[in-house]
């Protein structure tokens, strides 16, 4: 790599670059915030000949992702083969300079920053220690706005402003003659820029791994935008299949970068993402898409995971997806079914993915090719031990893993509505904590405290899934006895309901009776069946039960 070269520009050297396209500021950036005050603070240092920090620019012939315009100017587009610099430090210095020379107008919360208005307050000599650049022109004094004084001829200065003319000279040979200090890196790596860009960055937000890909794989000849096919993979807004009709729009960046990497590589880690060919990202790109989709849908229809909040971990949908594109985005067979169904809760019991994610992921790919093979995954060494009492001493928590496969247990047998025996409805935007809609604690956490038995009020076995904040009202504070007795006279279904929530006999339940001891017992035996039924003796041991695959005889 070539060493810092420090390069000093005159103003409009360094806004003709601008001009020419051939100074960008790249999109992982952030967007300008500087208001007009704070511009007009910057002039007034200039002006007065106070440094304003340093300019870094990234010289490289390749194509990144950048603005295309700054409120309502639009910049050219970068010229062919040619280098382009981009701006490193100093965005919003440069935006703000830029937009007074343009008489910009930018939009922002429904309030415009007009930067044509920021003026020179000619009622001031020009080394008053005031302030002599304001935001607005100011009331009752002579002034002259910045982009009258940088664009005027001198003629139409000499005509307009002839009281002043000494003083509007000496202003506009101040700004055009400052020496701004640029420093101009050539040639480094995207990864290399990315991390001077991160070190600089007076704001200290480090740039993620997906915004420096997003800047790699950036094509304009191609078509080829990661970040705009990210966003249309959540809600292309009608225009095409996507994640949101599915649910499933809460899928993280750095999952979608993952399953380009499995697909891709093989190869997880960021130093490997960040070494996959550009073309190959591009060219792979519709493949992982169709992967995701096909993934997605099988954890809806299959594993019945109606909602993305619910997963326990959205990594699971990276050797998922691996799996679908490497078995030509067919549909398992029933045994295939049952093994990737094990895989899911078997990774998210033993909370796999709280640490060691890449590692893991790229084990887990071996385990789909297994599968994919009509093979038995290896879990030896990785068994789960799980028994009655480590699920009553579980606390609900929407961010456990733990927790999650058992709401996904839950979900599975497709709970019912204790009112009306109709279906659940589900839905992210009810799911984001544990207070939300579809969430209900059986036996009431203010009954079972006034009861004085509440150290386990909050067990994941305490947990239903319930329509919505209907059943939740009706309940409130009340003992199960009482309120189910409202739900058992206005549903006559009452008992094949509680089925769907693996509460099998309210009275064997002890609810009738306000028997939560009882209940945990019962309702942490039916779950624990079913735990067993679906992981089976190769990856739990210490459980009790027999593996007998899904209660209701489908995978």
């Amino acid at each position: 790599m070539r060493q810092p070269q420090n390069v000093p520009l005159k103003y409009d050297h360094l806004f003709a670059a601008v001009d020419t396209g051939r100074l960008k500021i790249p999109m992982f950036q952030r967007d300008f915030v500087w208001t007009t005050s704070q511009t007009a603070a910057l002039l007034d240092s200039i002006i007065k000949g106070y440094p304003i920090g340093t300019f870094i620019f990234w010289k490289t012939r390749e194509a990144m992702r950048h603005f295309r315009n700054i409120g309502n100017v639009e910049l050219p587009r970068p010229p062919d083969g040619d280098s382009v610099q981009y701006v490193l430090d100093g965005q919003q210095r440069i935006t703000s300079l830029y937009a007074v020379r343009k008489g910009v107008r930018i939009t922002k919360d429904g309030e415009e920053q007009d930067y044509k208005r920021v003026a020179i307050d000619l009622s001031f000599s020009a080394d008053s220690e005031d302030p002599v650049v304001v935001a607005e022109p100011p009331e009752g004094s002579p002034f002259i706005t910045l982009y009258t004084l940088l664009n005027g001829s001198v003629t139409e200065l000499a005509r307009d402003y002839a009281e002043h003319l000494e003083k509007v000279d000496i202003y506009r040979k101040r700004l055009t003659g400052f020496d701004f200090a640029t420093v101009v890196i050539e040639d480094y790596p995207l990864d290399v820029a990315c991390e001077v860009f991160t070190r600089i960055n007076t704001g200290g937000t480090k740039l993620t791994l997906f915004e420096i890909m997003v800047a790699k794989t950036y094509d304009p000849d191609k078509g080829f935008d990661l970040a705009h096919e990210y966003t249309m993979l959540l809600d292309s807004s009608g225009a095409e299949k996507d994640l949101e009709d599915a649910g499933f729009d809460t899928v993280p960046e750095q999952t979608v970068l993952q399953c380009i990497a499995a697909h891709v590589s093989g190869q997880l880690r960021a130093r490997d993402i960040l070494k996959l060919d550009k073309d190959a990202v591009i060219g792979s790109w519709p493949t992982v898409k169709e992967g995701i989709f096909a993934a997605v849908d099988f954890v809806r229809t299959h594993l019945r995971v109606p909602v993305s909040r619910l997963l326990p971990y959205h990594t699971v949908l990276v050797p998922f997806a691996y799996f679908f594109i490497r078995n030509d985005l067919q549909m398992p067979t029933p045994e295939q079914t049952r093994r990737l169904a094990q895989y899911l809760f078997w990774a998210s019991l033993s909370q796999r993915f709280s640490s060691g994610v890449e590692g893991k992921i790229v084990r887990d790919l071996a385990r789909m090719d297994d599968i994919r093979q009509q093979k038995q995954p290896d879990y030896k060494g990785e068994e789960l031990h799980l028994t009655i009492d480590d699920l009553k001493a579980r606390p609900f928590s929407t961010g456990n893993a733990v927790c999650l496969a058992l709401l996904c247990l839950y979900a599975y047998q497709e709970p019912k509505s204790f009112a009306s025996n109709g279906v659940v409805k589900l839905d992210n935007s009810w799911l984001k904590v544990a207070s939300s809609k579809n969430y209900h604690h059986f036996f009431p956490k203010a009954h079972l405290r006034r009861a004085g038995d509440d150290s386990l009020a909050n067990s994941i076995l305490n947990i239903t899934l319930v329509d919505d904040h209907l059943n939740k009202r009706k309940a409130k504070s009340r003992a199960p006895s009482d309120y189910m007795r409202e739900f058992r006279d206005s549903n006559p279904q009452l008992g094949s309901t509680m089925k769907t929530h693996l509460i099998d006999d309210l009275d064997k339940f002890g609810v009738w009776d306000d028997d939560y001891g009882r209940f945990l017992t019962m309702r942490g035996q039916r779950v624990m069946e079913e735990l067993v039924s679906w992981l089976g003796s190769d990856c739990l041991v210490n459980s009790p039960g027999e593996s007998r695959g899904p209660t209701d005889g489908s995978a």
